[in-house]
């Protein structure tokens, strides 16, 4: 079960979560390896290599071979573990991930670190508004992006158990807390996080916490705000759309993503297949290419900051 935080301040850096339930899983389980693409200094994932040099492989700047030796570790009864920039973990080894990983039926589990505006000044050729649509189309596959620190934690302890194409995106550095400690959740299940009767965000990513901002700051003005968060995009509850959005009168999707093929696109899949009679806004990137800038720039940039959602729904209400 999960309890909201009461602070919102900043956590955890989501890549030491990272890196202290990995070393957690390692401990206990000898089939668990680590592979990294050259960024152990910038992920922590140096920590890993100090404690479990046996079991820990820098590829270097070799993205798709590190695919391909997590196959061949797959094949062997390991349980890789693997990380670099999103973009790199999935668009670059898109093949790879499809052919050796899903078609071949192996147990890869990846964490593709700053997706969407979180790249920030290491510009559009490390961006990826993409990351989730590459992945949803692997049959079979996981996709997951971590609210929090908390979250990120319990997730890559899930994945260890878990079989198939599992995939985690969530920012390097530290976000607002929107869980207490301990909060466990259900991959598959979207938390119900504040109720209300009028309008739906459904929301997920780092973003929860400012679809929360925005519910608050909505309510002040007279407006009954639920929030979701959807934090499995695959596979995406579907019992629980259609329940919460049967009676609402506009549902808001909110993701650091491109709005083609991820939360928003699945959500309106759902929608629009069960005669559900909503009106639907999906918030997130239209057709826009990354660009260089401080991820607090980007995000503003890209529309995805508290105030211009805000102002988003409110031109739609």
């Amino acid at each position: 079960m999960f309890k909201l935080s009461n602070n919102n301040e900043l956590g955890k850096e989501l890549r030491m979560a990272v890196v202290d339930s990995l070393k957690e899983v390692m401990e206990s389980d000898t089939s668990v390896v680590a592979l990294d693409a050259d960024l152990g200094a910038a992920s922590g994932w140096s920590k890993i290599k100090e404690e479990f040099p046996d079991r820990f492989i820098n590829v270097g700047i070799s993205e798709a071979n590190m695919v391909g030796l997590s196959a061949g570790l797959s094949l062997t009864n390991h349980r890789p573990f693997i990380h670099t920039f999103s973009p790199f973990a999935t668009r670059r080894v898109f093949d790879q991930l499809y052919i050796s990983g899903g078609y071949s039926e192996n147990n890869i589990n990846i964490y593709g670190s700053d997706p969407g505006f979180t790249a920030g000044p290491n510009g559009g050729t490390h961006t990826s508004f993409e990351d989730m649509a590459l992945v949803r189309m692997i049959p079979g596959s996981t996709i997951c992006d971590a609210a929090d620190a908390v979250q990120m934690e319990w997730l890559i302890k899930e994945y260890a158990k878990k079989d198939g194409i599992n995939y985690v995106r969530g920012n390097r550095k530290a976000v607002r807390t929107v869980y207490e400690e301990g909060s466990t959740f259900e991959i598959g299940k979207g938390n119900l996080i504040r109720e209300g009767k009028d309008i739906l965000f459904i929301a997920t990513g780092q973003l929860v916490s400012d679809a929360l901002i925005v519910a608050k700051e909505l309510e002040e003005d007279g407006y009954n705000v639920e929030v979701i968060d959807m934090f499995t995009i695959k596979p995406l509850d579907i019992n629980m759309i259609l329940e919460r959005t049967k009676d609402k009168e506009k549902v808001f999707t909110i993701e650091n993503h491109s709005i083609n093929n991820g939360l928003g696109s699945s959500v309106a899949e759902v929608i629009a297949e069960n005669n559900i009679p909503v009106k639907l806004h999906r918030i997130g990137v239209n057709e826009r290419f990354g660009q260089v800038g401080t991820p607090d720039f980007l995000q503003r940039e890209f529309g995805l900051d508290s105030e211009s959602i805000k102002q988003n729904i409110l031109n739609h209400l």
